[in-house]
């Protein structure tokens, strides 16, 4: 079974009982981790954003090719 975050009323919800999908984060294989919804998000998001700032520093380092 599948279980969802849902961001409106802050619960865990499972595929039993899940609200509308525009409110749901997921699917997470536990309801441990479904809690943990928005840390995880966030710990993404951090490392996508540095992810990303070393693409464009070695973009721009190159050879002076741009898109």
């Amino acid at each position: 079974m599948a279980f969802w975050y849902n961001v409106v009323s802050g619960t865990v919800e499972s595929d039993d009982t899940k609200g509308p999908g525009d409110d749901l984060m997921g699917p997470y294989e536990s309801q441990e981790e479904a809690a943990k919804a928005l840390e995880i998000a966030a710990a993404k998001t951090k490392e996508w954003d540095k992810e990303d700032a070393e693409w464009e520093e070695r973009g721009s380092a190159s050879s002076g090719d741009s898109w």
